[in-house]
């Protein structure tokens, strides 16, 4: 393609699950305030400097919404609340919740440039207990609590607006010592960056600088919307729920209603849409020409899937460019499918480079793609992904690796962005598809959200509930059921069955859980119902079984020396990370970063990497490995003043020691030999196990965080069987 331009549509995914708790009306959690003070209106403001970039930018009304409620109607968040609050009023719980959540923030990126906030995050400590949090208050005066409401907030304010407002300049210079009435001029700050958001976006769009599209309204999977047996066309052999949830009108409701509003804000109905989480199946594209949308737009998986067609080679490079990159039409519809590699290379991987290098490496793939097209058309590389949460992990919130950037494609003449209406206005609607795969941006399928145990006690949860609301409808069409409906489409949000299963941990998932099942408490409360006891019950398991990121391939043989002898002792094992499955309890730094396991015919080995030297630890710090089935075992392991490692098994009097281990050994890493017989385990027997670190007696880690590693013990034959 020597000499032609390829064209590149940068669409950002600006996104908020409903965090309105619907009995009190207070927001559980104050992500849509920070990350409005912080992500939205920095992200539109940068591109007034570059007049040649121009971007699409996606919202979903559910976000729109609560932001028109912080401004609007003055809604409050609990930490909204307990920074407002005096610190001589706070309350010891005040308190406690304030040094638990308020340092909410990437520490390196966000924390660390404020030497006061990081001064008083060592002060607090970096791992902490709920114990240490009802001992360290006392050690907190009134003015380090009024530092740590300034600092929290403030450090949520995007560094375009700390620079160029005279008062947050005088603030962050400031450093400490901060005094009520800057607290409260503070606060009055955020609500002027979150009253500049929807016009600003507004005056950008009519300027076609930018172009704005919509998601469903609150973010619902909409193919399982339509049917959850869609589940099985990638997966035909998932587990769905005891009950069929199928309500396309649901999914046609989600998409109109969120046309409406938009139209309502914007003056204009959209021309595109990203559905939520990519997903998309044939009824979809049927909702969607039905609405009015001109295009929707996907992952590249699913163009892969929908025409049988390798679009990538085992290493991940683009085998077929002239393929990936143009716009399809389904239904009437024309569809976009993002490269998913530069997606998310930009979205989680180049946040840790200096920013020039990103830069250059990102363009210097985009050469290679415009290189590798043929001269028979015009090209389109569509990169999309969240427009919010990636940028904290970025120095200075991602400023230096956006404006190189655009600088370097403004001076690019074979580089030109485009809005996709635009693009497909100007070169076609784009070629004929005979078929659309069932599927959504992770995986090409619905996995994250259906099949496992908790997903699916959710969605019969839904099930029951909506069903109980459309009885009452039926049996009362005279009574205004507004709220009760809102809270059920709330309820089919794709946020609440991120949570659920074991693919991803947060430290808000209770959080989560309780907004779920609040929302369907709610429907029962309007329609004059009991709410059933099980709505009081959460929904996540503590005995669940989780997926390591490597299962067991076959039996191992670790020299247990406390240092990774080889990388091949280890290879056919498993290992639970932490990062995906959560350690630490409290908001704090995890000790633990993987838990290895593996075993041979007789023996269970169990390796732990740390993040630190586990030799330097606290006197007080002790590990267990805690055996829940076949039977109660666990393995105590003190540090110091010595290594050692006792096993207890559980009776009817409590926990009586049965003997020591001493195949154990700690340097680099921590290695233990665990016989078979020393917890009465037989060949067949299922384990459960985690493994959890305590300070004194309060629990302060555990891994996994939820649920437990689960394994069966092994024939002698289990390696033979691995090879068939």
């Amino acid at each position: 393609m020597t000499g032609k331009t390829i064209y590149i549509s940068f669409l950002w995914h600006m996104h908020q699950p409903y965090y309105k708790d619907p009995f009190t009306g207070i927001y559980r959690l104050p992500w849509v305030r920070l990350h409005g003070t912080k992500d939205y209106l920095d992200m539109v403001e940068i591109l007034k400097d570059f007049p040649n970039i121009k971007q699409v930018f996606n919202f979903t009304p559910s976000l729109l919404e609560q932001l028109k409620d912080y401004t609007d109607n003055n809604a409050m968040d609990k930490h909204l609340e307990l920074t407002i609050k005096k610190p001589s009023e706070l309350t010891n719980e005040d308190k406690s919740f304030i040094l638990e959540n308020f340092f909410l923030a990437n520490w390196d990126t966000m924390v660390k440039p404020f030497p006061r906030y990081y001064e008083l995050l060592v002060k607090r400590g970096l791992r902490i207990s709920k114990g240490d949090l009802r001992r360290i208050i006392k050690y907190f005066s009134d003015g380090d609590f009024l530092d740590l409401q300034v600092l929290f907030n403030l450090s949520w304010i995007d560094p375009l607006f700390r620079a160029k407002d005279p008062f947050l300049i005088e603030l962050v210079k400031k450093g400490k010592g901060y005094t009520e009435d800057e607290k409260q001029l503070l606060i009055s700050k955020q609500l002027s960056i979150l009253n500049e958001i929807i016009p600003t976006y507004k005056e950008m769009a009519n300027n076609e600088h930018i172009e704005l599209t919509v998601s469903p309204f609150y973010h619902p999977i909409l193919p399982l919307l339509c049917d959850t047996n869609n589940a099985k066309i990638a997966t035909p052999d998932i587990r769905l729920p005891a009950r069929r949830f199928s309500h396309p009108e649901d999914a046609e409701k989600q998409v109109f209603t969120a046309i409406e509003y938009f139209e309502k804000l914007f003056g204009y109905k959209p021309y595109g849409m990203w559905p939520s989480e990519g997903s998309v199946c044939e009824e979809v594209f049927k909702i969607a020409k039905k609405a009015g949308i001109k295009w929707i737009a996907t992952d590249e998986d699913i163009l892969a899937h929908s025409i049988s067609k390798k679009l990538r080679d085992s290493s991940m490079n683009i085998i077929s460019p002239e393929t990936l990159y143009i716009p399809y039409n389904y239904e009437d519809v024309s569809v976009v499918f993002r490269d998913h590699i530069l997606s998310d290379l930009i979205g989680f991987v180049y946040s840790k480079w200096e920013s020039k290098n990103a830069v250059s490496d990102f363009l210097k793939r985009i050469s290679n793609i415009r290189a590798s097209l043929p001269n028979d058309r015009v090209y389109l590389i569509s990169i999309i992904l969240d427009g919010e949460n990636a940028w904290e992990y970025y120095k200075n919130d991602g400023h230096d690796f956006l404006k190189y950037l655009y600088e370097s494609i403004s001076s690019d003449n074979r580089i030109k962005t485009i809005t996709i209406s635009e693009f497909i206005k100007n070169f076609g609607e784009g070629t004929k598809l005979n078929k659309i795969h069932a599927g959504s941006w992770i995986n090409a399928n619905y996995g994250i959200w259906i099949g496992h145990e908790e997903d699916n006690t959710a969605w019969e949860y839904l099930a029951d509930t909506r069903d109980e609301l459309e009885k009452y409808q039926r049996l009362n069409p005279q009574m205004n059921l507004e709220n009760a409906w809102k809270s059920i489409y709330i309820a089919e949000g794709s946020d609440w069955n991120w949570w659920y299963g074991d693919e991803h941990v947060t430290e808000n998932q209770k959080e989560f859980d309780e907004l779920f099942r609040l929302n369907l408490m709610n429907v029962y409360k309007q329609i004059n119902k009991e709410i059933p006891n099980y709505l009081f019950i959460p929904i996540l398991r503590e005995d669940r079984s989780v997926s390591p990121v490597v299962t067991i391939r076959g039996f191992i043989e670790p020299k247990i020396d406390g240092v990774v002898t080889s990388y091949y002792e280890w290879f056919q094992g498993a290992y639970i990370d932490i990062k995906k499955h959560g350690g630490s309890m409290h908001k704090s730094e995890s000790i633990l970063s993987r838990v290895y396991y593996g075993f041979n015919k007789d023996n269970l080995f169990i390796r732990l990497d740390s993040s630190t030297n586990l030799l330097d630890l606290d006197s007080d710090i002790t590990l267990y490995i805690n055996i829940l089935k076949p039977n109660q075992y666990r393995i105590k392991i003190n540090l110091k003043p010595s290594i050692k490692a006792e096993i207890f098994r559980k009776d009817e009097s409590g926990w009586t020691k049965v003997k020591n281990i001493d195949e154990i050994a700690i340097k680099e890493i921590l290695e233990i030999k665990i016989p078979f017989s020393y917890i009465n385990a037989k060949e067949k027997d299922e384990i459960f196990l985690n493994v959890s670190i305590y300070q004194g007696t309060e629990e302060v880690e555990r891994c996994p965080l939820r649920g437990n590693i689960s394994f069966i013990v092994p024939t002698p034959d289990f390696e033979a069987m691995m090879w068939y």
